[in-house]
C-alpha cells in the first residue's frame, strides 16, 4: 500500500481555545485560565493544556487516515516547550518509515518560531 498524503495541520491558539478545553477537559489549573496567576510563575503566563497540543497531531493523522488512525493509530511523544495564546501552531511529520505493516512517522508539533514543542512518532496499521 502507498502511504496516503499526510498534510500538516495549522491553527491559531487562543485563550478562548484554552479556556474551552480547560471546560471539556475538567483541567482548571490556573496556569491555563487565570493570566494574572500566570504572570508570576515562571512561564509568565498562561499556556496551553499539552493534550490540546497533541490534539492537533492526532487531526493530522485522521485527516490522513480517518477509521484507520482512530481504530488502530498510536501516538508517543515528548512534550519539549509550552504554547502559548496567539502562536500559531503546526503539527506536521517529518520522516515515514514502514515496516511489519505499520506505517510509523516521525511527527512534530511547532509554533511560528519552529520551536519544538512537542515530537515523537504516529504510528497506524496499513
Amino acid at each position: 500500500m502507498n502511504a496516503p498524503e499526510v498534510l500538516p495541520v495549522a491553527r491559531k491558539l487562543s485563550q478562548s481555545m484554552i479556556d474551552a478545553y480547560a471546560d471539556a477537559s475538567g483541567d482548571h489549573n490556573p496556569i491555563h485560565i487565570d493570566e494574572a496567576f500566570a504572570k508570576t510563575t515562571p512561564m509568565g503566563g498562561t499556556i496551553a493544556h499539552g493534550m490540546l497540543v497533541l490534539s492537533f497531531l492526532s487531526q493530522m493523522m485522521t485527516a490522513a487516515f480517518g477509521a484507520r488512525w482512530l481504530e488502530a493509530g498510536s501516538l508517543e511523544v515528548r512534550f519539549r516547550a509550552p504554547a502559548r495564546p496567539g502562536d500559531t501552531l503546526t503539527a506536521r511529520t517529518t520522516d515515514l518509515k514502514e515496516a511489519e505493516g505499520r506505517l510509523r512517522y516521525a511527527v512534530e508539533c511547532v509554533n511560528q518560531a519552529d520551536e519544538v514543542l512537542i515530537s515523537g512518532t504516529a504510528e497506524v496499521r496499513l
